[in-house]
């Protein structure tokens, strides 16, 4: 069954030293093949560290770890191959141009030559970054810098993309296109897991969502049809915001 999906975990636990309750417990996280998969959560509901666990980044206690049927840690070269990972973090060399970014970081994915360069191109292109690909990082916009750092996931083609919050602090025309061109990559079969605390967002752009809290997932569905089924929500922040509560989740690290 766990071959069926892109993304797969069953009762994945994962528990720090030093805090009274699992960061992860007992997460089933169940990512259909050719999704455009939300994953909503307050501070501290674990999806960080989720991250971390598919990627292969952090062990994990126990449970079933799969991405597109590969298992997590024992196939990981494998599983490096197929997915493309977008941190929160700009991790862009400031020094260098974007198009210069670009190549080193496709170098590392073992793209190379001329079909790294026409790769380069393209995205560069299809972002709206071609006139300022030869700017150094540090004249960067933070938009313009958010959209090279989605760049950089996308050179090898990835089959399974992850992101997490890839528009935080961007204008509203960066924040427009990437959502449109995530939207596009999602039709021309890229697998997307998007991590973000703006729920319009999610509402807009994704065929499924999933609501996490307590280290485990409390809803899941089509965000069209929860709502539906939530008739006192009338949208999918009410419905949060019902399970999760409104209180803050200030975290330490």
């Amino acid at each position: 069954m766990s071959d069926n999906f892109a993304i797969y975990t069953e009762g994945l636990k994962k528990r720090y030293k030093g805090k009274s309750n699992p960061t992860l417990n007992g997460l089933d996280l169940r990512i259909p093949d050719g999704s455009l998969y939300g994953l909503l959560a307050p501070n501290g509901a674990g999806k960080t560290t989720t991250i971390d666990i598919l990627c292969g980044l952090k062990r994990f206690d126990e449970g079933i770890v799969k991405i597109d049927g590969l298992g997590v840690p024992s196939k990981l070269s494998d599983i490096k191959r197929i997915i493309g990972l977008v941190p929160q973090e700009i991790a862009l060399f400031p020094m260098l141009t974007g198009r210069e970014n670009l190549k080193v970081i496709g170098g590392m994915y073992g793209v190379e030559g001329g079909v790294l360069n026409e790769r380069v191109d393209e995205l560069l292109y299809r972002f709206g970054l071609e006139n300022s690909a030869d700017r150094p990082i540090t004249q960067y916009s933070g938009g313009m810098k958010r959209r090279i750092n989605l760049l950089a996931g996308l050179l090898h083609k990835p089959k399974i993309l992850i992101l997490d919050e890839p528009t935080v602090g961007v204008d509203a025309q960066s924040r427009n296109l990437i959502l449109e061109e995530l939207a596009k990559l999602n039709k021309e079969g890229t697998t997307v897991l998007f991590i973000s605390h703006y729920l319009e967002e999610a509402e807009t752009i994704c065929n499924r969502v999933g609501l996490m809290d307590g280290g485990k997932i409390v809803l899941e569905g089509n965000p069209t049809e929860l709502a539906k089924s939530h008739p006192e929500c009338k949208n999918l922040e009410a419905l949060y915001f019902k399970l999760t509560g409104k209180q803050m989740r200030d975290t330490y690290e």
